[in-house]
């Protein structure tokens, strides 16, 4: 390809194509396996996961069952991740791109946004946390108080690292994530001697409530339903080993962060709610120690709030917001223009508003978001043995066109499925993700392959729509035209 291509293809933007949403290379992907799992320490770190170890101690279960069990819950979601994460790993593509190919390239966009929107709201609600920890410095050193001034500039701050692109993500993330672990195991030693201090043991506690270990297993999965679907956001910007058919060896730089840095990082953020509830009757060990803390102490605890809200928010909110963005109407939206977007919908959100109806929304929107995941699974591996026509995603009169550029099969199970799932919330993700999946592969099986072109449906055992896995990479060359080239070439 000559600069000239080279250039051209980097300008084009069309009604399906930003540069932004482009597939990937594999030479192109700059994150390891240690620097994908120190982003997952960041992103596992959220102030509401305190609570999640609480509500298990009231349960009246010991503090040692609540951190298995959610430790276990996590392991369970990494486990879905991993399926999901190979659309990234393999062709390259972010996941509202992917959303094309099961709910058509005009259908895409009610899935993709609803999860966009999410995104940003959460993106809100940890900068409200942020700047309320920033407001604490401010008061405490400076002798000023003012919420609002500190949630606009911390959002600026983080606007304009993540429009830096992956890479500023991720040094973020090197330099928050141990700093977060650290500053954590000192909250654990504190939070244990202030339940000494009351002749409190905190391995052998026990409330009087009577709830269910099946519940808080659920709940902390539906926790994670969000990333469980937009997860190719992040592993298509990670290490692959090409040319390998074999699973574990193409996503093996994805396993530390799904099945020991997430797990391992919820259940002692929990484990931390679960003793300070323990302690003080307060879920929140941010609210525990600040009143007691001076000095470096209350500026460290203010720091391990500021860096878990950030960290976060790069990568599990506004990266996923700006892309959907991006998706509903590449022709206006840039990467850098999505990302302001995000920045501006969460705000408008009031998520102060949505901090006091926190679990209610979190059952509602995971109920939908989880059947979503289970129609990416069944599209990709049952559907397509993920063999995905990548070139058709960007053809407003392609494979993907279906019925007006909606697919129906799609459409119908997310709206079923999320709709059953809604009504029982407590158990969304186990009710949304199979309930999407069976829906999804029956209505494509008995209505839509039928009578829809499904080209790569033809030869499922074929390499002409894998890419990774067969050493090729999915290559925009300009005028909506794409090319595989193997994996290097130039």
């Amino acid at each position: 390809m000559s600069m000239t291509e080279r250039l051209d293809a980097r300008a084009e933007r069309s009604a399906l194509i930003e540069e932004s949403i482009l597939p990937i290379r594999a030479a192109q992907r700059p994150i390891g396996a240690l620097g994908y799992a120190w982003i997952w320490v960041g992103i596992a770190v959220i102030i509401a996961t305190y609570s999640l170890g609480a509500t298990g101690i009231q349960g009246g279960f010991g503090l040692g069952t609540v951190a298995l069990t959610i430790l276990l819950a996590n392991l369970a979601i990494g486990a879905f991740m991993l399926l999901t994460a190979d659309i990234g790993t393999e062709h390259g593509i972010s996941f509202a791109v992917y959303l094309r190919a099961p709910f058509g390239i005009h259908g895409t966009h009610l899935p993709a946004v609803s999860r966009g929107v999410v995104a940003a709201m959460w993106f809100g609600i940890q900068t409200y946390l942020g700047a309320l920890a920033l407001n604490g410095i401010g008061e405490y050193f400076l002798g000023f108080s003012n919420w609002f001034l500190w949630y606009a500039a911390f959002a600026a701050v983080q606007v304009a690292n993540t429009m830096l692109g992956i890479r500023s993500v991720e040094r973020l993330a090197a330099l928050a994530a141990p700093a977060i672990i650290a500053i954590s195991v000192w909250m654990y030693f504190t939070l244990e001697g202030i339940a000494e201090t009351k002749g409190l043991n905190i391995w052998t506690f026990r409330a009087e409530g009577q709830a269910s270990l099946i519940v808080l297993f659920i709940a902390n999965m539906s926790f994670w339903s969000t990333m469980a679907i937009d997860i190719p956001n992040l592993t298509r910007f990670v290490h692959t080993r090409t040319g390998t058919r074999s699973f574990l060896e193409r996503n093996r730089s994805i396993f530390l962060a799904q099945l020991v840095a997430l797990p391992a990082t919820q259940a002692m953020i929990a484990g931390i709610g679960a003793i300070s509830f323990i302690a003080t009757g307060n879920w929140n060990p941010v609210e525990v120690i600040q009143g007691d803390a001076q000095g470096l102490a209350l500026l460290a605890l203010l720091v391990l709030v500021v860096l878990a809200q950030w960290s976060t928010n790069n990568s599990a909110n506004l990266i996923p917001a700006a892309l959907t963005f991006v998706n509903l109407a590449p022709r206006v939206i840039s990467y850098r223009g999505g990302v302001a977007l995000a920045g501006v919908v969460g705000t408008l959100c009031f998520p102060w508003q949505i901090l006091d109806n926190l679990f209610m929304f979190l059952g509602y929107y995971g109920a939908f978001l989880s059947a979503i995941g289970g129609i990416m699974v069944a599209d990709y591996h049952a559907i397509r043995r993920r063999r995905v026509n990548v070139p058709a995603l960007f053809d407003l009169h392609g494979q993907y066109r279906y019925l007006s550029g909606v697919n129906p099969a799609g459409m119908v199970a997310w709206l079923l499925a999320g709709g059953i799932a809604a009504w029982w919330s407590a158990y969304a993700f186990v009710i949304g993700f199979p309930l999407g999946f069976l829906l999804y592969l029956f209505l494509m099986r008995t209505w839509v392959l039928p009578q829809y072109r499904q080209e790569e449906l033809a030869d499922r055992t074929g390499d002409d729509f894998l890419a990774a896995s067969v050493g090729m990479d999915w290559v925009h060359v300009a005028g909506g035209r794409f090319v595989r080239k193997p994996c290097g070439a130039a």
